[in-house]
């Protein structure tokens, strides 16, 4: 019987996008590749294998602006560091699951169904042996970072190892919540798999044992194994395929270096959407950056140097700039562009005073204007884009050994080891005060492991990166931490800024309706909404 099927995730033609089921079963080959050849011979799995990162960096990475997006950049702006000036807010009575994550829960279980079908076919197909299972161990590295993914975002989620067939369309099926138990040894075993046959080293865009260690570290994490997660955290860190890159390295142009465990692929001329090997625009670095050439039209035209063209949507907030130590931690000038005026320098040709700074912003219009100047983000930031265009093509770090480091800190201080937490706590702080990876200077070394101490630093080092929101849920604050720090401003300046007022429900992100409803709305989903 096939226990879980969503409408959605009849999807059977990989390498080609999404096919109906009555397409399937009219069984058409669309420029020769078949769903037989796919799933029946070993460069099919490899077809087949492709074609899961393709929709993991629509997951992860989509281009233009959508659900997709908006579910993304929720996780990435919606935590204690952050401040939203459009949409409506996140949280709160505007708290509306199709505009802000309903996707991850739809596009989330078409992948994992689609895994399942590789894993299912591959034992049937004649090839050699070692490499059927680094495709396997691939399509197992992403089935299991899927659930976990699910399982941080909503909690109470559904199992299904079984691909949808023309066989099983029409079976009765089940839905009920999986346990705790039954959703962490999927997990982990298809990442142990993964760990026992990929290489650390890997082409670019392609999983490896690192990436596939640090997921199952953070697995671990969530189920308070501290011992195995140190020592997965401890493998990557050892090994010697990733280290830490110098300060200006880590968002610079190149993001396939040495602290990356695994960055999405961009390529502009060899796709102009998701479904293409190059993949499609993305608006990242467009998104958490001030559009400073609305401040005088007169005095400043779009310029990459500044971003180029910006959105302005969310922002770092206040409470995250305090964190910081503004004169010493060279991550506040590298992390960030900059909201000193005099740094901004008047780059219309035909202006008398080219090349000087621009007028102060606070003098034109003191209460603020968030979409023309804040303190915004720098990490995504493309030399490259082109003009007149939030579109990026610049390929996109995703997991990173900096947050190894963070993580394996807090396991050591739960195994009672602090001189060793510290350690990799200041391996991390180090680079960010002098921009040398491996630097001995000890003048701002953290003395003393708190929680405190830990997050604060995992904030000045992984603000704006995807973990923060999950790091909160983890530890219990994170209700506590959104109604303190984050802040919602749709009027776009400073004296409309408001709190936010986020109820325990909300730790768990709602199921699209949609999909409730085609359920039959069974018990124990969407608890508190």
């Amino acid at each position: 019987m096939k226990s879980i099927k969503i409408l959605l995730v009849l999807v059977l033609l990989l390498s080609l996008g999404f096919s109906s089921c009555e397409e399937f079963l009219k069984e058409e080959v669309k420029d020769k590749i078949s769903v037989d050849y796919i799933y029946d011979s070993p460069d099919g799995l490899d077809v087949g294998v492709n074609a899961l990162y393709n929709l993991m960096r629509k997951y992860n990475l989509p281009s233009g602006d959508n659900a997709d997006l908006w579910s993304n950049v929720f996780f990435m702006v919606g935590t204690d560091l952050g401040l939203h000036r459009t949409w409506n807010t996140p949280y709160g009575t505007g708290h509306n699951p199709t505009a802000f994550t309903g996707s991850k829960w739809i596009q989330g279980y078409k992948i994992i169904d689609r895994c399942s079908a590789i894993i299912t076919a591959a034992r049937k197909v004649e090839m050699d042996a070692a490499v059927k299972n680094k495709l396997v161990a691939q399509a197992r590295v992403i089935r299991g970072e899927v659930y976990l993914d699910l399982k941080e975002m909503y909690g109470n989620i559904l199992i299904d190892t079984i691909a949808t067939t023309p066989e099983n369309i029409n079976d009765p099926v089940e839905y009920k919540v999986a346990s705790d138990a039954d959703v962490y040894k999927l997990i982990d075993g298809d990442l142990d798999f993964a760990i026992k046959y990929l290489d650390y080293k890997v082409s670019p865009g392609r999983y490896g044992q690192g990436v596939a260690r640090h997921i199952r570290g953070k697995s671990a994490m969530w189920q308070k194994d501290y011992a195995g997660a140190a020592a997965h955290f401890d493998a990557v860190i050892n090994e010697g395929t990733h280290a830490l890159v110098t300060l200006g390295e880590v968002w610079g142009q190149n993001g396939n270096h040495r602290e990356s465990l695994f960055t999405y692929q961009k390529d502009q001329l060899l796709g102009a959407n998701d479904d293409l090997a190059g993949g499609g625009g993305s608006w990242l670095s467009s998104v958490f950056t001030h559009r400073t050439y609305e401040l005088n039209a007169n005095e400043l035209v779009q310029d990459v140097a500044y971003g180029g063209q910006a959105l302005g949507w969310f922002y770092p907030n206040n409470y995250l700039k305090s964190l910081y130590d503004q004169t010493n931690d060279l991550r506040f000038k590298t992390y960030y562009y900059s909201d000193n005026y005099l740094d901004y320098k008047i780059n219309v040709p035909t202006n008398p005073k080219f090349g000087q700074p621009i007028t102060n912003p606070a003098i034109a219009a003191p209460n603020g204007n968030y979409r023309r100047w804040h303190w915004s983000l720098k990490k995504y930031h493309d030399t490259e884009k082109l003009p007149m265009t939030s579109d990026s093509y610049k390929d996109y770090m995703y997991y990173r050994l900096a947050e190894t480091y963070l993580l394996a800190s807090e396991a050591y201080h739960y195994l009672g080891n602090d001189t060793k937490a510290l350690l990799y706590l200041n391996k991390v702080r180090r680079r960010g005060y002098t921009g040398n990876p491996i630097s001995t200077v000890s003048t701002y070394d953290i003395t003393s492991w708190t929680l405190n101490t830990y997050l604060d630093e995992s904030a000045r080092e992984l603000a704006f990166e995807k973990n923060r929101w999950f790091l909160l849920k983890r530890l219990g604050l994170l209700v506590e931490r959104q109604n303190l720090y984050f802040k919602s401003s749709t009027a776009g300046t400073i004296s409309g800024e408001r709190p936010l007022n986020m109820t325990p429900a909300m730790v768990n992100m709602p199921i699209p309706q949609s999909q409730i409803n085609l359920m039959g709305n069974p018990p124990g989903f969407n608890v508190g909404y």
